[in-house]
C-alpha cells in the first residue's frame, strides 16, 4: 500500500515541489484570466491527495484555490470568465478528506471576503481512476478546445500513470500547460524490468551509471524526443534529490511565454542551473572562494553554444535566438548577453527593430543579425 504523505508532515522535498506548483500557477493564471482569446479556464489536479498535511500545510488543491485569489484578492471578481477547478483522487479516504479540507477552505474564504464577488465555482471533486477519467469523451473534448485554457497537474506516484500515450495527448492539446512528477531514479534503477519498459522506452535513454544525478535531466530529454520533428514545443525539468534518489518534475508548453515563465520560477530557485535542489553541475557554491553569482557552468555552456550558432550563421535573428535558448532550458537574457558581447567585439551588427528585450519575448520586435568581416579580410 502506498504511504499517504498527507497523514504526516510534508517533507522538505514535497514542500519544494508544492512551491514550484504554486509559483508556476501564480505566473500562469493571470495570463489567461485576462486573455481575450480565452472563454473559459479549467484547472485540473489529477492526483490531488487530501488537500493538506497533519500540520495544515496546504497541498496542491488548496494551493491552487489560494493562488487563484491573487495578491490581496486582486482576481476575486476581476472578470466574468468561467473558472473551474477539478480535483481528482483515486483513494476513497483521501477524497473524503479533500472534500472536508476544500470545504473548510472555501468557508473560511467566504467568511473573510465578500462571497457575492466570488466568480469561481466550487471545485469539482471526484474519485475516478485517472486513466479512465483522462480518456473520458468530455475531458478529451475540453483538451481539444482552443478557447479553453488548461492548467494540468499530474502528481503521480512513481511513473506508470503518465505514459507515452498520455504525454502525446497532452502535448497535442491547445492552450494547455502541464506539470507532472516522475520517479526518475526508479526508472534508471529498474530500466530493464518488464514493468518499467511497459511505460517507458528505457532503451532510448542513455542513463550514465557514473552520473546518477543527471537521470531526471535525461528523462526530460526522453520526453522531448517524443515530440514530433519540426513541432514547436518546450519541455523543462526540475530535479528533486531526496537521499540517494532523484525525482522530479516535467513541464510542457507549446508557447514561448509558458516556457519563459516556468524557467523564471526554476531559475529563481536554482541560480546555478535552473533545474535542481542541489548543485547538479558542480558550480562554485555560495560562500566559496571562486563563487560568482552571475556565472554558472550551465549558463556558460548555453552561451558558448549560442555564440557558435550566431557566428556560423545558424542563428541570424533574435526570435530564433530566444527560442534556441529556451530549448536549451535557459533564460532568454543569455541570448541578449551574447549579442551584446559580439556587438562590442565588432563581430556582428544588427538591423531592424533594435532592442535588448529579454522578457516577454513572444512580443519582442524582430531584428536581424549580420556577421562582420574579420579585420584584414575583404
Amino acid at each position: 500500500m502506498k504511504k499517504d504523505i498527507n497523514e504526516g508532515v510534508f517533507p522538505e522535498e514535497t514542500l519544494l515541489k508544492l512551491r514550484i506548483f504554486a509559483e508556476c500557477f501564480r505566473e500562469w493564471f493571470p495570463v489567461f484570466l485576462y486573455s481575450p482569446f480565452v472563454h473559459s479556464i479549467r484547472i485540473y489536479d489529477f492526483f490531488a491527495g487530501s488537500g493538506q498535511d497533519a500540520l495544515g500545510n496546504k497541498g496542491s488543491p488548496l494551493i491552487l484555490l489560494d493562488e487563484a485569489k491573487g495578491n490581496n484578492r486582486q482576481y476575486c471578481g476581476a472578470n466574468n470568465k468561467e473558472v473551474i477547478f477539478h480535483f481528482n483522487e483515486g483513494d476513497r479516504q483521501k477524497v473524503s478528506n479533500l472534500r472536508t479540507n476544500a470545504g473548510d477552505f472555501l468557508a473560511n474564504c467566504s467568511e473573510a471576503n465578500c462571497k457575492s464577488q466570488c466568480r469561481y465555482s466550487e471545485p469539482v471533486i471526484t474519485g475516478t481512476d485517472f486513466k479512465e477519467m483522462f480518456s473520458d469523451a468530455v475531458f478529451q473534448s475540453v483538451l481539444r478546445n482552443e478557447k479553453i485554457a488548461k492548467f494540468i497537474l499530474l502528481d503521480q506516484y512513481g511513473y506508470s500513470q503518465v505514459d507515452e500515450d498520455i504525454f502525446k495527448r497532452l502535448i497535442s492539446s491547445p492552450m494547455t500547460d502541464f506539470i507532472f512528477f516522475v520517479s526518475s531514479s526508479f526508472i534508471r534503477r529498474f530500466k530493464d524490468h518488464p514493468s518499467t519498459k511497459k511505460y517507458v522506452e528505457t532503451h532510448k535513454i542513455p542513463f550514465n551509471a557514473e552520473h546518477p544525478r543527471e537521470c531526471h535531466r535525461q528523462m526530460a530529454d526522453y520526453y522531448q524526443s517524443l515530440i514530433p520533428s519540426g513541432r514547436e514545443y518546450y519541455i523543462h525539468n526540475f530535479t528533486i534529490k531526496k537521499g540517494s534518489n532523484y525525482w522530479g518534475l516535467i513541464f510542457g508548453s507549446s508557447h514561448t511565454f509558458g516556457m519563459e515563465k516556468f524557467l523564471k520560477v526554476c531559475w529563481g530557485i536554482d541560480v546555478h542551473s535552473g533545474e535542481s535542489n542541489f548543485n547538479i553541475d558542480k558550480d562554485w557554491e555560495v560562500g566559496t572562494l571562486f563563487h560568482q553569482p552571475e556565472i554558472s557552468n550551465k549558463k556558460q555552456q548555453i552561451k558558448d553554444e549560442v555564440r557558435k550558432m550566431i557566428l556560423s550563421g545558424e542563428i541570424n535573428d533574435n526570435i530564433a535566438g530566444f527560442k534556441c535558448v529556451l530549448r536549451k532550458r535557459g533564460l532568454p537574457i543569455l541570448f541578449t548577453e551574447v549579442v551584446k558581447e559580439l556587438e562590442k567585439a565588432g563581430q556582428i551588427s544588427r538591423t531592424g527593430e533594435l532592442n535588448y528585450t529579454s522578457t516577454g519575448i513572444h512580443k519582442a520586435k524582430e531584428y536581424r543579425i549580420h556577421l562582420q568581416p574579420k579585420e584584414g579580410v575583404k
